[in-house]
């Protein structure tokens, strides 16, 4: 990761050094926060973020189900002020390909309690690069987490919130030690939900399969987005309950997240899928998603937001 010179902190670009919280802010000791992942892209009309709209909508949603008031620095903001301040970001530092927009509660009283606590919102710009690291891009190794995805009567699964990603910080540690690129956690029923940040995707005798919302996943919109391209390529896609031993015996296995992107799997648990290879419809489908994300496919060019 490489960081950048600026980043927006409740309606001003400061410092990238300068962009400090009190150690006692609410959302760092309780995980009282709601944050979004976006990918920036650059196309022939210069940088665009993907789908920039849909993930700020997301954000907003978050806040309303963690009752976090868009009020930073004295003023309200509404969802047409805080896309404008994301492409800020992108014009006011150079090389960023990835952005944070991270909103919490700030107040600095010892206490659970989260009524009345005023709240901060960062936009942070990075360049990430691959998620994953270039090892995964021949194919990534995956293994299933001892850690349950946390379910819809535990958190607000639905929702990127903070806390709840402290599960997916243990299975991703899990995954690390044992010398794989990613964890995929199950749900407790016992069926697939998702991976630390990824959404996953099986293709078995014909057709693509991907855990349903009802199993505690996040609705991802790279996974919705892949979902509509296989769709337009004339595959039929379910959504479903899907056991472990379906994942194991899959043909090809692909993950999808705003920051992995499409990553094929190769490997589940020192198990190959399929042949050991890069599959021919997760191919066919990353390769695709590459193009629509830069604008090369005008079909989609109501995802591509230009910054500029």
């Amino acid at each position: 990761m490489k960081k950048t010179e600026k980043i927006w902190l409740d309606g001003e670009m400061v410092r990238w050094e300068d962009a400090k919280v009190h150690v006692l802010s609410h959302g760092l000791n309780y995980g009282t926060s709601v944050f979004e992942g976006i990918r920036v892209y650059q196309t022939d009309k210069g940088p665009a973020v993907f789908r920039l709209r849909d993930h700020m909508t997301r954000l907003l949603e978050g806040c309303r189900v963690m009752a976090i008031p868009l009020k930073f620095g004295g003023k309200e903001y509404g969802l047409e002020e805080l896309i404008e301040a994301v492409k800020q970001v992108v014009r006011e530092n150079k090389d960023v390909d990835y952005l944070k927009p991270f909103v919490f509660l700030r107040g600095e009283d010892v206490g659970l309690n989260p009524v009345n606590v005023p709240a901060s919102m960062s936009i942070t710009g990075i360049n990430m690069g691959m998620y994953l690291g270039k090892d995964a891009e021949k194919g990534a190794k995956i293994i299933t987490s001892s850690w349950h995805r946390p379910d819809n009567l535990c958190t607000p699964a639905g929702a990127k919130i903070g806390g709840t990603y402290v599960t997916s910080c243990l299975a991703k540690r899990e995954a690390v030690e044992q010398g794989a690129n990613e964890a995929v956690m199950l749900n407790s029923n016992g069926y697939v939900a998702e991976c630390t940040g990824e959404n996953i995707f099986i293709y078995k005798r014909g057709k693509i399969y991907t855990p349903k919302p009802s199993n505690s996943i996040l609705e991802g919109i790279t996974r919705n987005s892949v979902i509509q391209v296989a769709k337009d390529l004339g595959y039929e896609v379910i959504e479903t309950d899907i056991s472990r031993i379906e994942m194991l015996t899959a043909d090809e296995v692909w993950m999808t997240g705003t920051a992995a992107e499409v990553v094929i799997v190769t490997t589940i648990d020192n198990r190959s899928v399929g042949n050991g290879k890069p599959g021919k419809v997760a191919t066919e489908l990353q390769k695709k998603f590459a193009d629509v994300v830069r604008g090369k496919d005008k079909k989609y060019a109501s995802w591509i937001d230009q910054v500029n």
